[in-house]
């Protein structure tokens, strides 16, 4: 049995996973998604009964037989790089092909425990899905209003009539001409300011602001789930703490049995094994509401600061498959 990692050369999160898995025994072959189809191949057979066979082969010669594989961990999604002195109609063609190929022919391989499946990875990605499959597991969840409708905002913000913030629904990073930009939790202040006709433009994400005691970190793997406080004094941070990581102290945190479970039922829900979960301590309602998880979240710096064990987590997770 062996271990595929998809990650960068330069991933040092993945060398820790890799490390605990090649010190138990465990044949581990990592590789990066970009380097297909230049420097890696794949030559694949359908076989009777639908399983997926033949080679992997990278351009040192190292060659991973498909049929082995039976646990995948997906680090990175880095961009295919194509042939130059093709056409832009030409790389957009390629890039789709190799996307749905290579790709899919993995996706596709038999009792192989992905980490995280890419159909589900893809469709949790989607907030309001999370908010749904979150409230479903019993977690609690701020008011949520997705709208283009800028009466609509205005609207439901006067009937809150609680502080209320926009949040990104793609993320914090956003291309802007050549450059890219952080676009964090913003509060608003008036919600006349929701009248503003640009709001139709496109679809937009505004919920109560949840009153801030402490931020949690919830890392779910598998079954378990390893939790970080996160504590600040920079107003910045207290919006959105990835705003400000100078500012913040972790230290582990034991989160209430149910709120756990709850986290690991929202995953289960979603498809995933792993999750990288944002929650938020109310110290008004004296409740833990959730906010979002990231499906491929970051945990090297968690682990670093807290000493959570959590890639050896992984590891077992993977190695179990």
């Amino acid at each position: 049995m062996s271990v595929l990692i998809l990650a960068h050369p330069s991933d040092t999160v993945a060398d820790l996973v890799a490390d605990e898995l090649e010190g138990r025994g465990m044949a581990v072959a990592r590789l990066t998604p970009s380097a297909f189809p230049r420097k890696l191949t794949m030559a694949a057979r359908l076989k009777d009964g639908g399983r997926w066979s033949g080679t992997l082969t990278t351009s040192d010669g190292r060659r991973i037989e498909l049929g082995e594989i039976r646990a995948v961990w997906r680090r990175s999604a880095s961009q295919f790089v194509l042939d130059g002195r093709m056409t832009a109609p030409e790389r957009a063609f390629a890039y789709g092909e190799a996307r749905r190929g290579f790709g899919g022919v993995l996706a596709a391989l038999g009792d192989c425990l992905w980490v995280n499946d890419p159909v589900a990875a893809s469709r949790a990605e989607y907030k309001p899905a999370q908010l749904a499959a979150a409230a479903e597991a019993g977690l609690p969840v701020p008011d949520t209003l997705v709208t283009s409708d800028p009466q609509a905002a205005h609207d439901w913000a006067k009937q809150l009539a609680r502080p209320i913030v926009y949040k990104p629904l793609s993320g914090v990073w956003h291309a802007d001409e050549g450059r890219l930009r952080l676009m964090y939790t913003t509060p608003i202040e008036d919600p006349d300011d929701l009248l503003d006709p640009r709001l139709s433009l496109t679809a937009q994400m505004f919920q109560e602001r949840v009153p801030l005691g402490f931020a949690v970190r919830a890392t779910v793997v598998g079954e378990r789930v390893f939790a970080a406080r996160i504590d600040t004094d920079s107003p910045q941070a207290q919006e959105d703490w990835r705003s400000d990581y100078d500012s913040l102290r972790h230290s582990v945190f034991e989160l209430p049995d149910a709120v756990s479970a709850g986290l690991v039922d929202l995953h289960r829900r979603l498809g995933l094994v792993y999750g990288a979960a944002d929650l938020i301590y109310n110290d008004l309602s004296g409740r833990f509401v959730f906010l979002e998880t990231n499906q491929n979240g970051e945990f090297g710096w968690i682990a670093r600061r807290t000493g959570l064990p959590i890639p050896a987590a992984i590891a077992d997770l993977l190695e179990r498959a």
